[in-house]
């Protein structure tokens, strides 16, 4: 149960960095946000070393790496995707993705679910599918290289879940400041290479700062919920993101929820009393 309220708290800060981080690119080029955020992320992972600890492992120096590489990877399919659209049909596929793997990760290593977690479990699923979904699904269909796109940004979240979570449990805070420290460095490298195509405008300083610090309390959440439960019921959770960025959107921006994304926030609740339950 505290796994799960965990990965509830995950899922929700996932979901509000996403709600200011895309604010914040609204105003500016995405990597000038990531400018911001990035630093601002690592500066909240660096103050919580004190207070809960890092054991910089050989083996948490390789997992928390391959973590950063892997956070770096699926900003950059993502935003790709996000180019070529259209979003409101990648965007489940993608959180699919990013749900499924863990998933069979965490049942290939020997997590076992009761009756009420295997019915919850594909429930989760299909509630991850409709609460990412946006209006006029089906208006447009996606190119080959937008679905591989969306696939492969997917795989590279779940891939930044996993690795994670295999980072040894005694080692605190310390792969999320690595993955951290490796994926600023790629991101603003190549904000530095493509310079000139940023543009001039200025990014929203204080949006940006908070999507940033959202992102490192949302993976810290993550990595707690991972040690303390099953990945497999952890990963689809956190997963469901997508259910707090709508939710911020409809109270902040007057958003309307669709119908497709209320009965996924019912299925949402379903799907998480009967993880609760398990």
């Amino acid at each position: 149960m505290f796994a799960l309220l965990l990965a509830l708290g995950s899922s929700l800060a996932y979901g509000c960095a996403d709600f200011f981080g895309g604010l914040g690119a609204r105003k500016a080029h995405a990597l000038r946000t990531v400018m911001i955020a990035a630093p601002a992320s690592l500066a909240v992972e660096l103050l919580l070393w004190p207070l809960l600890g890092a054991s910089f492992h050989p083996a948490t120096l390789g997992w928390g790496t391959a973590s950063g590489v892997a956070s770096a990877a699926a900003f950059v399919l993502l935003y790709r995707t996000l180019a070529i659209g259209p979003m409101n049909v990648l965007s489940p596929v993608t959180a699919l993705v990013s749900a499924a793997l863990p998933v069979g990760v965490g049942l290939l290593q020997g997590e076992h679910l009761a009756v009420a977690g295997i019915l919850g479990l594909p429930l989760a699923l299909v509630a991850v599918v409709l609460v990412s979904t946006g209006p006029g699904v089906g208006a447009a269909r996606p190119s080959r290289a937008a679905l591989l796109l969306a696939f492969g940004s997917g795989a590279a979240i779940a891939g930044q879940l996993i690795f994670l979570h295999q980072a040894p449990t005694d080692s605190g805070v310390a792969p999320l400041i690595i993955g951290r420290a490796v994926s600023s460095t790629i991101t603003l490298a190549a904000a530095g290479l493509l310079h000139r195509e940023l543009g001039s405008e200025r990014p929203a300083y204080a949006m940006s700062a908070a999507a940033g610090a959202l992102d490192s309390v949302a993976n810290l959440l993550f990595l707690l919920a991972a040690r303390s439960g099953d990945l497999a019921v952890v990963a689809v959770i956190v997963a469901l993101y997508p259910a707090g960025t709508v939710l911020l959107a409809c109270g902040v921006t007057a958003e309307r929820i669709h119908r497709g994304q209320l009965v996924g926030l019912g299925t949402a609740a379903v799907a998480v009393s009967l993880l609760a339950v398990t």
